[in-house]
């Protein structure tokens, strides 16, 4: 699993980014790569952290061979990892498994309904690797943090590059933002709303405490009228006047805003243009 934290170097000059380096974990001996110097900015976006360590030596060409050996172990590690849950007859679901590059332990990710007594299992898994074995239970949103690639936008996933941690997203920050309700277009590749539902929604709240609510009934030089929807980020308001005309005003054209109470509508950001009779 990805593991993004500060770690000392005994090197007088700074490491580039980019640059494959061989760290110590409290996991033990780890490969690693290097994103940028440790900073005030970098420690306020990490907060708390236990994730720290050293940094041993930057990669050797023998370094980068072993890392290749440990990487073509993984499928077969996996394939018996997957055999040896089976022969268990345990109910648990094999997401992933990661060997560690010093060798001190292998490290099994797997979901489950409910809690597993999986000791018979560890010592299995113990005598057929020779490793020490370390059980990980995880959630849906960390099974796609470990497998997802990219997501809808074309880029890769957020949870897997510079997500810290995942706070809750809810329905209302994409109604806020005018998104599609439909599940199946905004839902990321754990199942759960995406996590960029959240990324402009501070702002969007933020503006909208500027601007009368839809529904309201308000006063502009052109006369009073009601407020049928926003433009939040663009601080606009669609205004439909007695005259049956409807039309989208800057926010700061809003001279009094005559009563925040109106017809219920099917949202508080916009209601449906009327529909003709016959």
């Amino acid at each position: 699993m990805r593991i993004v934290g500060e770690f000392s170097a005994k090197y007088d000059d700074s490491i580039e980014r980019g640059t494959a380096v061989v760290v110590r974990t409290d996991r033990g001996v780890e490969w690693g790569e290097v994103l940028c110097p440790a900073s005030e900015q970098t420690r306020k976006y990490l907060g708390r952290t236990d994730e720290t360590g050293r940094i041993l030596q930057i990669a050797s060409a023998e370094d980068l061979r072993k890392r290749d050996q440990v990487v073509a172990s993984q499928r077969q590690d996996f394939a018996d990892c997957g055999r040896l849950i089976s022969e268990s007859k345990l109910q648990m679901q094999l997401i992933d498994i990661e060997r560690l590059f010093g060798g001190e332990r292998i490290i099994i990710y797997y979901v489950s309904e409910k809690r597993i007594d999986f000791r018979d299992l560890v010592r299995l898994m113990a005598g057929h690797f020779k490793l020490r074995v370390e059980m990980r239970q995880i959630g849906i949103r960390d099974e796609a943090k470990l497998l997802a690639d990219y997501g809808d936008c074309g880029k890769p996933v957020c949870c897997n590059t510079h997500l810290r941690e995942m706070p809750p997203v809810t329905m209302k920050m994409a109604k806020v933002q005018k998104a599609t309700l439909d599940p199946n277009k905004i839902s990321g590749r754990c199942g759960r709303l995406k996590c960029c539902l959240r990324y402009e929604y501070d702002t969007y709240e933020e503006h909208l405490r500027d601007l009368p609510p839809v529904g309201a009934t308000v006063v502009t030089k052109a006369g009073q009228g009601r407020v049928v929807s926003l433009e939040i980020l663009a601080r606009k308001v669609m205004i439909a006047y007695d005259d049956s005309r409807r039309v989208m005003v800057e926010a700061n054209e809003v001279l009094t805003v005559v009563s925040t109470k109106g017809p219920k509508s099917k949202g508080p950001y916009s209601e449906p243009p009327p529909t003709g009779g016959a």
